[in-house]
């Protein structure tokens, strides 16, 4: 009896142990639990990185580890997606030690003149409470401020690159509909993929620019001054100085490649008056907050009254990778329609249309076809206005 007891008991651990070294080693179809795809992995990865796609290669932005090094590195990088999820622990811990590090030596350098940085349209975003019946803005539009060629009147003081930076903010204190790209980066990424970049104006680097990272507009400029004028009674050691500075830009269209509008200002010098110590920094600084503010104001109108749309950046399998997303304005469920591209400037008809499924990073999208033809990489998107309950701007 004991022996037929222990015979049933080694049967059935005998038993479990062959079905647990076949689960172990294999889920069968109809297991209920499952492995999700590897996009599916790869997508939450990358849920808060900016990522683009160009020749059907992803490629994901990183701070540069090696930005604080002697000579000209660029603050971000892009790196293929896969280097990036293999490499991770390198672009995360490092990078932001330095980023930090930056930021501490760039409030020493202006400690007078440089106020409180605004909150970004992101930030102000988050920062804002839900509302349930609040109308949605505008899908925002994507820019890039490209340089200002620096005219001034000392060699050795040069304000392109920081008035740039100073507009930039002054735009996105006035308007949330405006999404800034990083002109450095774009310029090294597109410089590895393209070789030198002399002129971002060529028509296959603009249609590059709207087709891998989504950008509308390229602003460039130039800038004269500040020039300083000053004065000095008899018994004044400091004198009393003012400053005049202007600056003229160009805005283009990176879709029809032709230039839509020139913009130009420069500050009431009576405004820029200063007495006392550092009177000339003072009066400096003056003109190009006086003169961003007035070209600020007409940049936004303009950049706010472009039309929005964005780009098939690749298609694989039923999956439609869209270069625009979550910061744009898109959200999951919204009905896009596709335009079969017929030349610059010109959408074409419409083939098809897709709804969003899915967002891949922070600013790009996965799309299904739903009605039409599939789409084709580099065809035009723009959202379809019956494609909500929600009213829409466009």
């Amino acid at each position: 009896m004991d022996f037929k007891g222990a015979l049933f008991r080694f049967s059935i651990f005998f038993l479990l142990f062959i079905l647990s070294t076949i689960f172990a080693c294999s889920t069968p179809s109809w297991f209920p639990i499952k492995k999700g795809p590897p996009f599916k992995a790869k997508m939450k990865e990358l849920l808060d990185k900016e990522v683009v796609i160009l020749d059907g290669e992803e490629y994901v932005k990183v701070l540069n580890p090696r930005a604080l090094e002697k000579g000209d590195q660029p603050k971000y990088l892009y790196v293929p997606v896969n280097e990036y999820l293999s490499k991770r622990e390198s672009y995360t811990t490092v990078a932001v030690q330095k980023e930090e590090t930056k930021k501490e030596d760039t409030e020493k350098e202006f400690p007078i003149f440089s106020p409180k940085p605004p909150l970004s349209a992101t930030e102000r975003e988050r920062a804002s409470p839900p509302s349930s019946i609040s109308k949605l803005p505008n899908l925002k539009k994507k820019v890039m401020i490209a340089y200002f060629d620096d005219r001034t009147t000392h060699s050795e003081e040069l304000y392109g690159d920081w008035v740039a930076e100073k507009l930039i903010k002054e735009v996105n204190r006035k308007s949330q509909q405006i999404l800034f790209v990083d002109y450095q980066t774009v310029k090294e990424f597109l410089g590895k993929k393209e070789g030198v970049l002399a002129d971002l104006e060529t028509p296959k680097i603009l249609h590059l620019l709207n087709e891998v990272f989504g950008i509308h507009a390229l602003v460039v400029g130039e800038l004269s001054g500040p020039y300083v004028f000053t004065t000095k009674a008899s018994k004044d050691r400091d004198g009393t100085a003012s400053a005049v500075i202007k600056i003229e830009m160009r805005l283009v269209d990176t879709f029809s490649g032709k230039t839509f509008k020139n913009l130009s200002a420069s500050n009431p010098i009576i405004g820029t008056k200063e007495k006392g110590p550092f009177s000339e920094e003072k009066a400096k600084m003056k003109a190009i907050d006086l003169t961003i503010a007035e070209l600020s104001r007409s940049l936004s109108r303009e950049l706010e009254g472009l039309d929005w749309f964005c780009r098939v950046a690749k298609v694989e399998g039923e999956e439609i990778y869209i270069n625009a997303g979550r910061l744009t304005g898109l959200n999951v469920g919204d009905v896009m329609e596709v335009f079969r591209l017929q030349g610059p400037g010109d959408p074409g008809e419409v083939k098809g249309k897709i709804q969003i499924s899915a967002w891949f990073g922070i600013d790009a999208s996965i799309g299904k076809s739903i009605q039409g033809k599939k789409p084709d990489v580099d065809d035009i998107i723009k959202i379809a206005k019956s494609s909500s309950n929600i009213e829409r701007g466009m």
